[in-house]
Parts: C-alpha cells; structure tokens; sequence
C-alpha cells in the first residue's frame, strides 16, 4: 500500500481523543500565524518585532481555543464536513476577531493598528476553514480506487449529493457523473462531478459512449422523492443502455432503520410495475382495528405478516399472532416486539401456533381472548405444489376456513375478513377451486349467523412474496441465467403486499355481510416483458437467436399443471363500485347453507378415501366453472 494511503488510514484509526488533539494542535499554530500575516500585510513587510507584541500573540491563543471548543469545533467529523461547520467556523472566527480588537484596546502599549483584526479575521478564516477542507479532501477520498466500480448517479439533488459523499468513503463504488434532467445543471459541477442533462442535452444515442469513456459500469437511481409515474419514466429511459441500473433507499426507510443511504440495492419491481397510491381513508383503516381484539391466521406468510404490522399500526388493543409453521411465528413475533407500541405495551401481542383445522386449538383461543375481528390469511398458495398435494389443499383451504368461521361465530367475533384470490375465478386448478369454496363457505354461512359480517376479498398476485417470480428471475440472473418462463404469453396481476393489505382492511370495513370485494390490479404484466426488463436492467443482454453473443437466455419450460395464461378478477359481469376507487362489490351467485353443506360433506367423504377422480367430479358440481387439469398430478395417485 502506498505511503500516503497508509497515512491515510492510520489518521481514519486514530482514536477520536487522539484525532481532536491534532485539531487543537493544528489550531495553535494557525492563529498565530493568522496574527503574523494580518501583520506583515497592515505593515507591508515581514513583521519581526516580536517582543512588543508577545501579549497580544499569547493572550489571542489563551481565548481562541476556549471559544473553539464551545462552538464545536473539534467535535466535528473530518470526512463528513459541511456547511454546518463552515458556519461554526465563521462564528469562532468572528469571536476570535472580537478578542483580538479587545485586546488591543486593552493593550494600547503593544502600538499595533487596530485595523488588524479585520485582516486578521479574513486570514483566519482561510487558514483554519481550508485546513478543514483539506483534511476532508484528503481524509474523505477512498484509499487507492483499484477495483471500485465506476457509477453514475441519477438525481443531483440534495439525495444525490448525499449519495456521492457516502460513496466516496467505502471502497466499493466510485462516483464519476451525475445525470439529471434539470436543465439548469447541465455541465456544471456539483461535488468536484459534472452534470449531465441525458434527455435534454443528448439523448440515449449519445449518452452510452460518452459514459463508457468515463468507465461508468453502473448507474445509481437517487430520485427518492419521485413519483412512481415519474421513476417509472426515469426507468423506461435507461433500460435499453447497456449499464446495470440500481437504486439507492428513499429517505423512509433511511429514517426507519430499514437501510443506510448507501446501500446500493436492485431496482425495486415495484418501481416497474406500481402505480400511484391512492391515500387511505382512515375512518375504514381502523374501524374494524383501533381499540379491539384481533386474529390474523397464517400470520408468518407475506400477507398475513404484513396484516400484522398494520394492525399494529392501526392501535389494535390486542393481536393474536396464529401460524402453524414455528419459524414463521417466530419471526413477526420477533419483529413486532421491538416496536415501541408492543414493547411498553400499548398493545398486547400473543403469539399461538396451530392449524385452522384443528377446531379445538381455535376453540381455546376464542374462549380465553374476546376476539372481535379476524383476518383469514391461512392458506396453501403455491398453485403446482396444491395439484400435487390436492387433497391437503382442499382441507387446509376450504375446510380451515369453514372451521374458522364457524367458531368465530360461535363467539361472536364481529368481522371475519377471507384474502382469496384471483385464481378462484373460473378455477383450472385445485388451489383456485380450494379457494372459491372458501369464500362459497363463507356465503352460505352469512344468513345462519347474521351477527357476524363475513366478507371476501379477491386479488392477483403480490409482489415480494414468497411465491413471486421476481425473486427466482433475480437469482437466475444473478447466476447467469436462464431465466425461465412457462409461457411466452402469460399474463398476471400484481400489486404490492402494503397496499393490497391496506385495501384488504378496508375493504373488510366497508363490508355488510357476505360480499365479496376485488381489488383494483391495474392492468396485467405479461411476464415474458417483466424477465426481459429486469434482465436488460441489470446491464445484460437477451441471448437469442438475433443476438446470439448475448449474456441471459430466456427458456419457456411450458405451462404447469393447473396453470393459466391469463387471471380473471370477476366470474359474471356484476360489479359494482364503492366508496374507495380501487375496491368493487363483484356479485357472485353462491348456494343456501343447506345445499352447500350436503355438497361438501359428500366431497368430505371423496377426500376421506383418497377418491381423487370423485374429489374432482364433485368440487365441479360445487364450484362453478372448475376446468381441472386433464390428468391427476398427486404424487400417490400416480404411484
């Protein structure tokens, strides 16, 4: 390692005692020289007489220091300084210019002009101000740049800035351009970096050469006060250059201790796929939250996690935590008791493992814990995994959620909210049918216990889930492809999982007893075009037959069983509007209690001897629509 680099890092070690001992040190010698030059320019020669002025030189030391000492001076952060500081420079400077014009009015035998101190001050604060920035100069910058990567950063805003500082002192990233679309800024410099306006100036054409001249590898996304509009604008733009695009945390999760300003993470789907939030109303968030008792089934999963922390939020009086898998109980339960609410014990948290089918495990609970409202996350998801295990899917799905709602009216909890899901719709496969039986069993229910508002809430896929493609297309890029999808035209929705839970609840607050509400997806992503973007996102190019020297093929493996190409929200054409633009009242046709039950005790029996063709013929009798796969994929069944 070089000299200066070793110097440098033996100063970053120093001990901080250590480190504000050198400032003072440094201190002590610039304000006398400060004095001296003042001096020798009043005079316009060298000044020597020394011994007349031994008082003044003394006593503008013996002060200063004290006064640089409470302003804080030396408790400033070499490599971190700012205005902040050049403030509390200009005032210890001002200070120590007041002491010296004391002095010599104090002092009138020393026969120094009093204009000095004038001079004085401007020479002080060139000394010890520069002395600062020098040593942040020297301090911030990284030691040696061999192997950092080269980046761009979007957004020279105050986050951008910020962003480049942070950069400037770790050893991975360097930064060497700022793009932004202001006008204004082009071809200035901010922060020793020029601006370029990419979209204005010069356009994609000409933007990739001249960044691959500057070595760029990467570019940096730090737009965090951006609409989704407007970065999913800013990300059409880049996409097609050859340059791995990623983002920096927005100042939320900076604040929150989610991430550092720094961390330098993949682009956000969300930014590709979201959409404008519409704000929630919160008479309809914390109607059915706010001051109760409340159960959240299957709360490890990504849904019902996510239920739990905005019932949290919402000020429930109590949350019952139940989950059949440890871990997943495990962990929101860790999660949750850190917040301050449930640690000084605003709200009351119980974490209760179980299974929905097991009656009387929900039995208990409802007997020890006045629960007023439960949301039904409990379920079995993964479309291909239920085909194969078709029977666990049906008892865990539609069964568990009967045996839920039962005992939930029973005790009379007041609102009982079902996540369902767009593959209940015209099922092709046993999730979806699982699925749509629980919100028929819900149906029937509502006129027996009239008491209790049962409700449905039907959406598409979310994203970050744990059964997300976005996932398994970022590690299949990551390991050099192929990225596979099942079909070149198959479509999905999607939503986030804050804001479909944010709808969930209030959807279930809008309820009057049986409805089944979906939620507005937007329009449907073909997923074909969502592996591509996050493929040329990366910085990488498709390999295919036009481009055969690219670096990530797409593979198309085929629809699996059960599969759709394309999701439907609705069975009929009857929906309705509400209050809440991404919410709709759909009107399902669902069969009387009675008839429901005959049917299901039936498939009951289906499923009791493992009669896998009789399990299919009657779920189709029962659910409307149900187009089964052409052969049975369960695992025994085909042993």
């Amino acid at each position: 390692m070089p000299l200066i680099a070793r110097i440098k890092l033996f100063l970053r070690d120093l001990p901080s005692i250590y480190k504000r001992g050198l400032m003072v040190a440094l201190d002590l010698l610039l304000i006398p020289l400060a004095l001296w030059a003042a001096l020798s320019l009043r005079y316009g020669e060298w000044f020597t007489d020394f011994n007349r002025a031994a008082l003044v030189f003394a006593g503008i030391v013996a002060f200063t220091i004290p006064v640089f000492i409470k302003l804080g001076l030396y408790r400033a952060v070499m490599r971190f300084l700012g205005w902040k500081a050049m403030e509390q420079i200009g005032t210890g400077v001002a200070g120590s210019t007041l002491i010296l014009l004391t002095i010599l009015l104090l002092h009138p035998q020393a026969e120094l002009p009093r204009s000095t101190f004038v001079i004085y001050g401007l020479v002080l604060f060139v000394l010890v101000g520069g002395s600062r920035f020098l040593a942040r100069r020297l301090l911030g910058a990284s030691s040696g740049g061999k192997g950092r990567e080269r980046v761009a950063v979007y957004g020279a805003g105050a986050s951008g800035r910020q962003v480049v500082g942070m950069l400037r002192q770790g050893m991975d990233y360097e930064p060497v351009v700022f793009l932004d679309d202001a006008e204004t800024l082009e071809g200035r410099e901010i922060d020793g970096l020029r601006v370029i306006a990419p979209r204005k100036s010069i356009g994609k054409k000409d933007l990739t050469p001249l960044l691959q001249r500057l070595g760029v590898r990467s570019i940096l996304l730090s737009v965090p006060s951006a609409s989704a509009s407007r970065r999913r604008e800013i990300l059409n733009f880049l996409e097609p250059l050859p340059f791995h695009v990623r983002t920096v945390p927005g100042i939320e999760d900076i604040l929150s201790g989610k991430a550092t300003l720094d961390q330098v993470r993949e682009v956000d789907i969300e930014d590709l796929l979201g959409r404008e939030p519409v704000p929630p109303r919160p008479e309809l968030l914390g109607k059915c939250i706010t001051g109760k008792a409340v159960l959240v089934t299957g709360a490890g999963g990504s849904i019902g996690s996510e239920l739990c922390r905005q019932v949290v939020e919402q000020g429930a009086r109590r949350l019952i935590l139940f989950e059949v898998s440890e871990y997943g109980l495990y962990q929101i339960d860790q999660e949750l008791r850190a917040l301050p609410v449930v640690a000084n014990g605003e709200v009351e948290l119980i974490a209760a493992l179980g299974s929905v089918l097991d009656e009387r495990r929900l039995q208990r609970l409802f007997e020890h814990f006045a629960i007023d409202t439960i949301y039904h996350a409990a379920a079995y998801k993964h479309v291909p995994l239920v085909e194969h295990n078709p029977i666990e899917g049906l008892s865990n799905n539609a069964l568990g959620t009967l045996i839920a709602a039962r005992v939930a009216a029973r005790h009379g909890v007041r609102h009982f909210v079902l996540i369902s899901t767009d593959k209940a719709v015209r099922p092709t496969n046993v999730m979806g049918a699982s699925k749509r039986l629980a919100e028929m069993a819900l149906q029937a229910l509502q006129p027996e216990h009239p008491e209790t508002t049962f409700a449905m809430v039907r959406f598409g896929n979310v994203l970050g889930s744990s059964g997300s493609v976005v996932p398994l297309f970022r590690r299949q890029i990551a390991d050099g492809g192929p990225v596979t999808v099942t079909h070149p035209e198959i479509t999905r929705y999607f939503m986030t999982i804050p804001e479909a839970v944010q709808l969930v609840i209030q959807a279930g607050s809008m309820a009057e007893g049986g409805d089944v509400f979906v939620l507005d997806m937007g329009e449907p992503v073909k997923i074909d075009h969502l592996a591509r973007r996050m493929v040329h996102l990366s910085g990488l190019e498709i390999r295919d037959e036009e481009y055969p020297d690219g670096d990530i093929e797409i593979t198309y493996t085929g629809l699996r069983p059960g599969e759709k190409l394309y999701e439907e929200l609705l069975i009929g054409e009857a929906v309705n509007g509400t209050d809440h633009p991404r919410i709709m009242r759909a009107s399902e046709d669902c069969l009387p209690w009675r008839a429901f039950d005959k049917g299901l005790r039936r498939l009951e029996k289906d499923m009791e001897r493992h009669d896998l063709p009789a399990v299919r013929t009657h779920l189709g009798e029962l659910v409307s629509g149900y187009q089964p796969h052409e052969r049975i994929e369960d695992h025994c069944w085909k042993d």
